[in-house]
């Protein structure tokens, strides 16, 4: 029963709450229409007139109001991502909250997916009877307030898929929270601060660098756990596994260090454990290795395993990344030791300050100089640097290194002079090798090497060319970091050559088609992580028809084109690059020397070139739910029409047709939304198909179906 209450919560917790079949108070009347118009009319309140009994609305999938008496005690408003429109500049988020606050008796507030940007302010804990408060997915960035902290009756707080920074404000006092769900933003360093009262707690894909406190082993009604995706560092506390309550934990993709102890002891109803891609040697414990009831993914450890289906670092890889991510050591020092310190820093304070002047007038002669050799490429005004870019996409560009433009000398430094053994590919005529290398941070590479005549392309059309390349840059394609260009002059104008060196993202997890392939690296693609799959690649799609102006589309999406790096985060290895310097000169842009990279190759495009990308990106998705890689479309569509007729037969016959390897790791009804976006992507009527906004909706709605029922202990191997 419990159980049952706690996963229902979150959905239908205003059913304890009686309505009201009197009309609302004039004040609360006034306060939802500055609602509507604050929020600039979204699709759901656009027909809310003076005539509306805000009390007796019927409660939609998008839109409900609850009252008690005549006050406003639920409000919920949910835009899918298709029907959502971005928020002018007009909008004030603070605004928002202090109209908001007008309705004191509030115990319910849901803002999903609206798009909401800006810091939210600390007026919110205004509403001192808030029980439950979702602001997930939207755009809200800035640092959490405070006054969070001082919500005392709130039960659920869902705050994911925003922008969120700094560290988590100290939720101690919280006394009744039972769910928190901060992931999907940039919160850290710091572990934060909990209330020991929580049932579910998801933390993952944040910025965390710390260790997992021992006190978690005092969260005795703790049932779902998830850490994954951060930086966190040092031993995981042996406890966390025989917590009284906890059923799903997952730590993957993280720096932890250390072996558990062989003897622990774990709950019996621990039915989900993910430790993988993290510094763990010695052996699993026996009470993870020996279940058979559960599901255990430890792969890419350093582990001592006898399976050969869970894939393991070398011992001297955990030693040596441990090492490099140990945090510092401060050490104290005594007073006459800081009172030293402190004279010779003054020392050396003197004399520096003298460098820095000289410094200054050398280094001030070499930026002019600087700046003359690179004006054509920083001032070269491509259609790119118009585009007006939303801030989550910012974000997710942020993430990359910064763009390089490189020497010579560091290109030979990164292949070892262009050494035959780094060369691991050679194109056709002009289209030049390919070789690995390594830059001087360390980070693995690949680069291409061109060379151009002069006659064929100017040194300016190039570099405008590079200029557009630069752009693009988003976490879910391979990325260009840099070039470089070498000019080498001849007697000659018409002989004269120019080698340019374009520099790529490298994966070394391989391609997607692989892992499906492989039937031991398709074992370790779960439901979870392959629906984080689908929505990376998604997501770069949407950047390239959405995140740029003008959009990009006619992408060659295939399974074989889309690579994982080592936490299985989807990178598009071929897209499409409008070639807007040199369409002019010749015609078209298929002369251009980016055509010639293996990974930004240029398909034709069609006048249907957005509702290709649908359709190969619903093949994509069919692919990783059967897990069986098609070579052929009449493979494919006889799979598409596998999936429809399992979808009228029923469950069962479902569970028959998927990839063996995730049973027993999704929810049902997850499955089922995903196979039938898939469907709709794969349309016969390009007009049939979704967009890209509403794909990722309904990905999106999957995972949180996911999410809902993992937390509820269901995870078993019946569906």
């Amino acid at each position: 029963m419990e159980a049952l209450w706690i996963s229902l919560m979150f959905i239908s917790l205003s059913f304890f709450f009686p309505t009201s079949k009197s009309q609302l108070s004039s004040s609360e009347t006034k306060t939802l229409f500055k609602i509507q118009h604050i929020l600039q009319y979204p699709k759901p309140l656009s027909t809310w007139s003076n005539s509306t009994n805000f009390c007796n609305l019927n409660p939609t999938q998008s839109l409900t109001i609850i009252c008690t008496n005549t006050h406003v005690t639920e409000f919920t408003l949910s835009v899918p991502v298709s029907d959502s429109k971005p928020l002018s500049t007009q909008f004030s988020i603070d605004s928002l909250f202090t109209v908001i606050t007008k309705l004191p008796n509030l115990k319910l507030l849901k803002l999903v997916g609206l798009r909401l940007w800006g810091t939210l302010p600390a007026k919110i804990s205004r509403l001192k009877s808030l029980e439950l408060l979702d602001l997930s997915s939207n755009l809200i960035d800035g640092v959490l307030p405070e006054s969070i902290g001082s919500m005392i009756t709130l039960k659920i707080l869902v705050l994911n898929d925003n922008l969120f920074n700094g560290n988590i404000p100290n939720l101690n006092h919280l006394q009744v929270l039972e769910v928190i769900n901060l992931g999907n933003n940039r919160f850290g360093p710091i572990f934060p601060l909990l209330p020991f009262n929580l049932v579910n707690i998801t933390l993952s894909n944040n910025s965390m660098r710390s260790s997992i406190p021992e006190e978690i082993k005092n969260f005795n009604l703790l049932r779902l756990f998830d850490l994954s995706s951060n930086k966190l560092l040092g031993p995981l506390p042996s406890s966390i596994f025989s917590i009284p309550s906890i059923r799903y934990l997952n730590v993957a993709n993280n720096q932890l260090t250390g072996a558990l102890p062989s003897n622990m002891s774990c709950n019996s109803n621990l039915s989900y454990v993910d430790i993988s891609k993290n510094l763990f040697i010695g052996k699993l414990p026996v009470c993870l290795s020996n279940s058979s009831n559960n599901i255990v993914i430890s792969s890419w450890n350093c582990l001592r395993t006898n399976s050969s289906k869970d894939q393991q670092h070398p011992i001297s890889y955990c030693n040596k990344q441990a090492l490099a991510v140990d945090p510092p050591v401060i050490r104290r020092r005594e007073a006459k030791s800081t009172i030293k310190l402190g004279l010779i820093l003054g020392i050396i304070g003197g004399v520096v300050g003298t460098a820095v002047v000289i410094m200054a007038s050398i280094l001030l002669v070499l930026r002019v100089s600087e700046r003359k050799k690179t004006d054509v490429f920083s001032n070269e005004k491509s259609v790119m640097e118009k585009t007006n870019v939303p801030s989550a996409t910012r974000l997710l560009t942020s993430l990359l290194p910064p763009y390089h433009v490189f020497t010579n000398e560091e290109m030979e430094d990164a292949t070892n002079n262009f050494d035959e053994s780094n060369l691991v590919g050679e194109g056709l005529g002009s289209a030049g090798q390919i070789y690995k290398g390594w830059l001087r941070d360390g980070s693995s590479v690949l680069v291409r090497c061109l060379k151009i005549k002069h006659k064929q392309f100017s040194v300016q059309n190039m570099q405008q060319e590079m200029g557009m390349v630069s752009k693009l840059r988003h976490r879910h394609l391979v990325s260009v970091l840099g070039h470089c260009i070498d000019h080498h002059h001849n007697s000659s104008p018409n002989t004269s050559t120019t080698s340019i060196f374009i520099v790529l993202e490298q994966m070394t997890n391989g391609f997607l088609k692989d892992h499906l392939s492989d039937w031991r690296k398709r074992d370790n693609l779960k439901w979870p992580q392959r629906m984080g799959i689908a929505i990376g690649i998604g997501r770069g799609v949407q950047f390239l028809h959405s995140g740029i102006a003008p959009g990009i589309f006619g992408n060659d999406l295939r399974i074989e084109n889309v690579v994982l790096d080592d936490t299985l985060t989807a990178k598009l290895s071929s897209y499409n690059i409008p070639l807007s310097s040199l369409s002019s000169k010749s015609g078209s842009g298929s002369e251009s020397p980016l055509n010639m990279l293996s990974t930004l190759t240029l398909p034709s495009r069609s006048e249907n070139g957005e509702k290709d990308d649908i359709y190969q990106l619903g093949a994509i998705l069919l692919q990783m739910i059967s897990g069986k890689v098609v070579g052929s479309e009449t493979e494919l569509n006889s799979l598409k029409t596998e999936m429809e007729d399992s979808l009228v037969e029923s469950p069962s016959r479902l569970k028959e047709v998927i990839d063996p390897s995730i049973r027993g790791s999704f929810a049902f009804d997850s499955l089922k939304t995903a196979v039938e976006i898939s469907i709709k992507c794969l349309c016969e009527d390009p007009n049939g198909r979704p967009c890209i906004d509403d794909f990722l909706w309904h990905m999106q709605y999957s995972v949180q179906v996911q999410e809902g029922w993992t937390s509820s202990g269901n995870l078993s191997t019946k569906m």
